[in-house]
């Protein structure tokens, strides 16, 4: 379900500007970047609302109707010629379609515990994979038809997530209820370690995402090359390495708790992007590979972090908390690439990004600290 979720989800977004230019004739950039901050900001504001009400309803049951809604709406897009009610419908879909983000808590809520960061990285590398079809799947709609028939295939993503979930609410008796989701206390802020969580990955996206949007004019401009292809594959190493973390992952001995692993991964992440703002092709290659190696591993523990400070019941609204901060820091970081650049130059994001590592590093060790601290303090008073 996550794969055709993430596939229908990806198939128009790097192919957005086609999409304006041929359906609305708009070739401003501006516009393109404009809808995209839309488009985060109602994800940020619709998926919240969902773990809510997954509170007294079954994940499964919310994904039949909201996803067949999305569908439908999907759908009507391939029909829509009005600028305005483009923006109107496609922001009604993301906000049901963004309900299967439930998928993910729901995941960890019936495994165990002690296989989370397996399964976090399992996750991870699905939703790189679901990226990159997605992508070539538009690009094939796009040159076969035209891209207002991507939203068709949104649609039959939608629709079969849809049936999915309606299959699995029919035929499977394994899955345990979350029980007792009234009668644990969540609040609308996040509070403690989740607060704390949420504002160190909100930094840590902010820095991934501040070096994506120009990286590709970064790297044409250090080695005079054309090769679309080139670029691409460069760009993709982080997916690749993501795919060779989680093998190893698996082939490893799981950590003995679940704070070990983040510091190393942020270090090598400081590396990664150190060796990324050298204007040299050989080093930003190998500084690429040392950076997809480091988010990736840093990605995981920090979700899996989140999972076991957070009572199962709960893990759809606590997730939900993150995921707020994690976006925040996308959107902040999608407004202020352009403007490095502008202001600066094509190596600037890599600076900032090195400093938001930096912070992160700190904070995450002062977390550690503390964490420790606490649980010392608690051992001696039992004692």
């Amino acid at each position: 379900m996550t794969l055709v979720a993430v596939v229908s989800d990806y198939l128009l977004h790097p192919f957005y500007p086609h999409f304006f230019k041929s359906r609305f004739g708009i070739t401003d950039p501006k516009a393109v970047g404009f809808y995209f901050s839309t488009v985060c900001a109602t994800v940020m504001i619709a998926f919240p609302l969902w773990a809510w009400l997954s509170k007294g309803k079954s994940e499964l049951r919310i994904l039949v109707y909201t996803q067949l809604v999305a569908g439908i709406l999907a759908a009507s897009c391939f029909f829509i010629t009005s600028y305005t009610q483009f923006w109107i419908v496609s922001l009604s879909i993301i906000v049901f379609k963004g309900s299967y983000l439930l998928v993910y808590p729901f995941i960890l809520r019936i495994t165990k515990k002690e296989d989370h960061t397996s399964i976090i990285g399992l996750l991870a590398v699905i939703i790189h994979c679901g990226s990159v079809l997605g992508a070539v799947f538009g690009g094939m709609l796009i040159d076969w038809l035209s891209p207002a028939w991507i939203f068709l295939g949104m649609a039959a993503g939608d629709f079969i997530q849809s049936g999915m979930s309606l299959y699995l609410l029919k035929t499977t008796e394994a899955i345990p209820p979350a029980e007792n989701t009234q009668q644990v206390k969540t609040s609308i802020w996040p509070q403690g370690m989740v607060l704390k969580l949420g504002i160190v990955t909100m930094i840590l996206y902010f820095s991934d995402f501040l070096i994506r949007p120009f990286f590709v004019k970064y790297w044409e401009s250090l080695t005079n090359s054309n090769s679309q292809m080139l670029s691409g594959a460069v760009y993709a190493i982080p997916a690749v390495v993501a795919m060779i973390g989680l093998y190893v992952n698996k082939k490893r001995q799981g950590q003995r708790n679940v704070y070990q692993g983040i510091i190393s991964a942020l270090l090598f992440g400081l590396a990664g992007l150190l060796l990324q703002g050298y204007p040299m092709a050989g080093a930003v290659f190998i500084g690429r590979c040392i950076y997809g190696w480091s988010f990736f591993q840093a990605a995981v523990r920090f979700d899996a972090l989140l999972f076991h400070v957070s009572d199962p019941v709960a893990y759809a609204i606590e997730y939900s908390k993150i995921h707020f901060f994690q976006n925040m820091g996308v959107l902040i970081a999608s407004t202020m690439a352009g403007v490095l650049v502008d202001q600066f130059n094509l190596r600037m994001p890599f600076m900032v990004a090195f400093t938001g590592f930096a912070m992160v590093t700190a904070m995450y060790y002062y977390i550690i600290r503390t964490q420790t601290s606490q649980r010392s303090v608690l051992a001696h008073n039992e004692n």
